[in-house]
């Protein structure tokens, strides 16, 4: 039992083990990076609200909006703790968890999240499950640009853990399959409590389309052997949704800053309810139709190499 805790223990960087131990090692790591972070995190953000004259212990907070987007560039910390670890504990670079210095392919990612949600968002409107309310009049671009940061550091931090600290690292000790699998679940566990906070259905529908938007996200990552373009998807898919369409994010429902006025008719499994396209059974199609397509590319791309 000792010789087992010593092994799979975050704290060393031992790698000499089954690879079924090495990958509760990571498992264990991966929790350790991000708990650790958001820890730090929430103890910045008190002292922040103190620093700028907000009582928390009297309940005098900044405004939601306010604290989603300290919540997102709080993120960085995250990211930090992750990094310090890799290159402190793992004594790993940061490039073989996929940080190259190479990162054109944060574009062709940003490019998938315009298509992804143009189709996806342009089908569901055509069957009346979304409206399209025209183009707010007020738009406070400050608040936009804000966002636009807090999703590309909140994108990232989920990629640099998911695809970057698990799947990349992974993927060169155990089956490809199986580091896609962990990957994936470590990705879908912290979207949960949201997920089947309305009916089942809609949680059964988010799972499916987090397990197929994981599944591009490593797909690209294996494509272009880095995690920019899993990146740029992520980031920019929801910063499109949220802030350029003014749609539900994986069921936040607070008021939106955004461009366009687009409005979901009713709840049903068109539109994802409560949470959003992100539950929608149009969306599962398209994500379904572009990670078979993105795997066939891998697949042909292999047989040429």
């Amino acid at each position: 039992m000792k010789i087992f805790l010593k092994n799979i223990s975050p704290f060393n960087n031992r790698e000499d083990m089954k690879p079924a131990l090495f990958v509760i090692k990571k498992i264990l790591a991966f929790w350790l990076c991000y708990i650790a972070g958001l820890f730090i995190a929430e103890g910045v953000a008190i002292l922040l609200h103190f620093a700028l004259g907000k009582n928390m212990l009297a309940g005098d907070t900044f405004d939601s909006r306010t604290i989603t987007l300290i919540t997102y560039y709080g993120y960085a910390i995250v990211i930090a703790v992750t990094m310090f670890y890799r290159k402190k504990i793992e004594k790993k670079s940061l490039s073989e968890m996929g940080l190259t210095k190479s990162a054109w392919s944060y574009f062709i990612g940003i490019l998938s999240a315009v298509l992804l949600i143009f189709i996806s968002v342009g089908a569901i409107t055509f069957t009346g499950a979304i409206e399209y309310c025209g183009i707010f009049e007020r738009k406070n671009w400050l608040a936009i640009t804000l966002f636009c940061g807090g999703f590309i550091v909140q994108g990232t931090m989920e990629e640099l853990l998911c695809r970057g600290f698990l799947l990349h690292t992974l993927k060169d000790k155990v089956n490809l399959n199986i580091a896609v699998a962990v990957s994936t679940v470590m990705f879908i566990i912290p979207h949960c409590s949201s997920l089947f906070a309305s009916e089942k259905i809609y949680g059964l529908i988010g799972v499916i389309n987090l397990v197929l938007i994981s599944v591009i996200f490593s797909l690209f990552t294996v494509r272009f052997k880095s995690i920019w373009a899993a990146c740029g998807l992520h980031s920019f898919w929801n910063f499109i949704l949220y802030s350029i369409l003014g749609l539900n994010l994986s069921g936040n429902d607070e008021n939106v800053t955004a461009v366009f006025n687009m409005q979901s008719v009713g709840e049903n499994i068109q539109n994802g309810g409560v949470y959003g396209i992100e539950a929608s059974i149009i969306t599962a199609v398209v994500l379904g139709i572009f990670a078979i397509l993105l795997w066939l590319c891998c697949v042909r791309k292999k047989k040429l190499d």
